[in-house]
């Protein structure tokens, strides 16, 4: 994003373990900045349990106080961070024509395909080792042979643009046979063009009614016995209380992923937050108030249709921010998962980490799975579909297997 400074990003670890950290953010401000910095906070473990953001719409000030694990990379976070802050440059109107301050080139994709010997959990712990080696999965094929070997297919993208070096593609081929252990049988890694993980117009398989549901705003949580059910959030606007701004009151359960809902639904409604605050409301809700501002002309949102839509989206997005389904077909079980896509082209991160470590821990085995990306209506979504092994089929009930993987994507207890 061209210059920055060393200090525009500052983490304060906490020293007792009740404590959260604190994550400092001060540098030039951009529409979406917000969005960009919690998805990063997002993919590295962490829940944000409080925020105070302040901008005059060019220089921005941002406090996270973040809970995670023992074993986040802070440093590392602290790179990343710093990879979307604008240069200072920009605040200071000075012309920067550097390479940093160009449209970023789509990442390179690559295809690793890899062959072993099937176990309960395998598709988790691959999933697993790619998050740590900062691998993001773009797109997945993997299916199981009836001699018990598995063909997997991953689409990847380097978050660290190393891929193409022979020793970084030997070091990941390492890391995934120690996970394949005795059954490996092949690794390799290839680079792709883009193309394969381009949109196309929808799946074969949403053709009926169950899978349509999924997008159907009007048949969300209308069923209160739903074990994925949202409570209903309060989203209160006003315009009377800033002469510059419209403040955005939101109450609304408290889930994994939060923060970066709302900021991605403005970003994409092309909205700037100037003040914001969050705080939880016990251990179930949280409150968010933001005075926000149209990117487009710097003015408070006075068109009531525009509000309604606002206000709309973000009921919607709060209410749902991922779409759940398990369908029977015939002898077979499907899990199907929709993630949405912001207009950037980028989405939640961890969610094929979420499903298959909640099927592990069910002691499920997946049959196949597969990863696309897909349009449906006027949005681009993100489809988890896998299809469970019923071969050796546990004691979960359908209700159980819902309820377990949306509590694991939500980092419900």
């Amino acid at each position: 994003m061209g210059i920055v400074y060393d200090d525009a990003v500052m983490i304060r670890q906490s020293e007792r373990e009740e404590e959260p950290s604190v994550i400092t953010v001060n540098c030039p401000d951009k529409t979406g900045l917000g969005c960009d910095l919690c998805r990063i906070i997002l993919f590295f473990g962490l829940t944000v349990v409080r925020i105070d953001v302040s901008t005059d719409g060019k220089w921005c000030y941002i406090v996270f106080w973040v809970e995670g694990k023992s074993s986040t990379r802070w440093g590392l976070l602290k790179n990343r961070l710093m990879g979307v802050c604008p240069s200072f440059l920009l605040a200071n109107g000075i012309s920067y024509d550097g390479p940093e301050m160009r449209p970023p080139k789509p990442p390179n994709v690559y295809l690793l395909k890899f062959c072993c010997y099937d176990r309960r959990g395998l598709l988790h712990d691959v999933t697993g080792v790619l998050c740590e080696l900062e691998l993001t999965i773009k797109r997945v094929k993997v299916s199981t042979t009836p001699d018990g070997k598995v063909m997997d297919l991953f689409f990847i993208t380097d978050s660290r643009e190393l891929l193409h070096t022979e020793k970084r593609k030997e070091d990941t081929c390492d890391h995934l046979k120690a996970v394949f252990g005795d059954g490996a049988i092949s690794c390799e890694i290839e680079r792709v063009g883009p193309e394969i993980t381009s949109s196309s117009q929808g799946p074969s398989f949403f053709s009926d009614g169950t899978t349509e549901d999924m997008f159907n705003v009007e048949m969300l949580n209308q069923n209160e016995d739903d074990p994925i059910a949202f409570k209903c959030p309060s989203i209160t606007m006003d315009n009377m209380l800033s002469p510059s701004h419209t403040l955005v009151q939101i109450v609304c359960q408290d889930h994994k992923g939060l923060l970066y809902d709302v900021m991605r639904t403005l970003k994409d409604c092309d909205i700037q937050v100037s003040y914001g605050r969050l705080a939880r409301k016990g251990n179930a809700e949280c409150e968010l108030d933001l005075f926000i501002m149209q990117a487009d002309d710097g003015k408070k949102i006075v068109d009531p249709s525009r509000r309604n839509s606002l206000s709309n989206r973000l009921q919607v997005e709060l209410s749902r921010p991922l779409r759940l389904a398990l369908i029977s077909r015939g002898p077979d079980t499907e899990l199907l998962v929709a993630n949405p896509i912001e207009l950037s082209g980028k989405g939640r991160p961890m969610v094929f980490h979420d499903i298959t470590l909640a099927l592990k821990m069910l002691n499920r085995p997946i049959f196949s799975a597969e990863i696309a990306r897909h349009g449906i209506g006027d949005r681009e979504w993100e489809i988890y579909r896998v299809l469970l092994d019923e071969g050796e089929s546990g004691s979960a009930s359908k209700k159980e297997i819902e309820e377990t993987v949306w509590r694991m994507l939500m980092s419900w207890e």
